[in-house]
């Protein structure tokens, strides 16, 4: 007879219903201090429409949950990094496809921290309302509404039909679609662990 489980109980909750606490900056080992730092003193620091960090320094979003791992949090925030600021697509392309995976996730803390890019990025109220609804073939510009069409099909079929990859792959090219398919993945990852340790938005 196998032997039974044993129970771990579930963190409690903080007072702001997250599941787990800030890491204090004054507690980070030298893992986590090498994270810590490459996340606030890189691009993003430079490209930020909302902080990186609370008033004692902790971090916001999805990056506090990866000081719990630092070295696989260091190559996540990196795929990140590239994405954000290495890639090919524009700023107003980027932002289109993050809100609408944000959006397909219902992922409060994304549509809060993108919208504000998309914002800077030049979406207007009209755009970002059409995003918010999944609704990319209202956009003005065809390669952006492209690039919105498939985007929604990889965040919610996880596939392309024959017909939009041959679409995608002639207006788009594959390298793009390569690079669509690697974010929509990156902030559905993103997603996933802002809802289970439940980060709210800040106030």
């Amino acid at each position: 007879m196998g032997r039974a489980l044993s129970r771990r109980p579930h963190p409690p909750a903080t007072a702001d219903g997250r599941r787990l606490g800030k890491v204090r900056v004054g507690e980070l080992t030298g893992e986590q201090r090498a994270l810590y730092d490459a996340i606030v003193g890189g691009p993003r620091a430079r490209n930020r429409s909302i902080p990186l960090t609370d008033d004692a320094g902790g971090l916001e979003g999805p990056f506090n949950a990866m000081l719990l791992s630092p070295r696989l949090g260091m190559a996540l925030q990196a795929v990140g990094s590239e994405l954000r600021f290495g890639g090919a697509l524009s700023g107003r392309e980027r932002e289109i496809a993050i809100l609408i995976v944000a959006a397909v996730w219902h992922s409060e803390y994304e549509i809060y921290a993108h919208e504000a890019a998309g914002r800077a990025a030049g979406l207007s109220a009209f755009e970002l309302g059409a995003l918010s609804s999944l609704h990319p073939e209202a956009l003005a510009d065809g390669r952006e509404a492209l690039i919105g069409r498939i985007v929604l099909a990889l965040a919610a079929r996880g596939d392309l039909t024959d017909d939009e990859y041959a679409e995608a792959a002639e207006m788009l090219g594959a390298a793009t679609l390569f690079e669509l398919s690697t974010l929509v993945g990156y902030y559905a990852t993103l997603a996933l662990q802002l809802r289970i340790f439940r980060v709210p938005v800040p106030r």
